[in-house]
């Protein structure tokens, strides 16, 4: 009996143009697409809508913008509320209604929902908007300490970590920031 080949074989053709979509997909991923209420993340919340935390996540990239850190982080930022919310109804409720406003907020200036909009600059107006809000005020202070407490993120900023461990600052480099403008 003759033995068969079952392994997968791709034509050249086939392989080829996959190859050129792959950078189109990559683009997308590196634009900002990961951040998207069907993405595998939002599949394993428990307490927050899909649709509430993908708003938080984009929230969370246009009040903390930076362009050299990647979607992800901003996502690792706002997954803690989902337990949260899970143990406390008024954070739920504020994160819910919060989101809501922003949503509605972006469909009465640009008639489509906040990560629906395109321009940052335009979601900056609607984050603006509701600057004064319990719900911006908490994702605002929060987002302090949990996008910058991760350890991933700080030589994307240029921050070495603690240097007390280290001799210190004045042991280690205190005056070598080469990202500051001269004064």
């Amino acid at each position: 009996m003759r033995e068969v080949d079952k392994r997968t074989t791709v034509r050249r053709r086939v392989f080829l143009r996959g190859a050129a979509t792959a950078p189109a997909a990559a683009a997308a991923v590196a634009a900002g697409m990961t951040i998207a209420p069907n993405a595998a993340w939002a599949a394993d919340l428990k307490a927050v809508k899909p649709n509430t935390m993908t708003v938080l996540a984009r929230a969370a990239r246009d009040i903390y913008p930076h362009d050299q850190l990647a979607d992800r982080y901003y996502i690792a930022a706002v997954l803690p509320y989902d337990d949260q919310a899970a143990k406390d109804a008024a954070l739920k409720s504020l994160l819910e209604e919060g989101a809501a406003q922003l949503d509605a907020e972006a469909k009465k200036r640009f008639g489509r929902d906040y990560i629906r909009v395109g321009s940052e600059e335009q979601r900056v107006q609607v984050l603006q908007a509701v600057e004064k809000s319990a719900f911006f005020q908490k994702l605002r202070g929060d987002l302090v300490v949990s996008l910058y407490n991760q350890k991933e993120v700080w030589p994307k900023l240029g921050y070495e970590g603690s240097s007390y461990e280290h001799g210190g600052y004045i042991r280690r480099g205190f005056d070598d920031i080469d990202w500051l403008p001269e004064a």
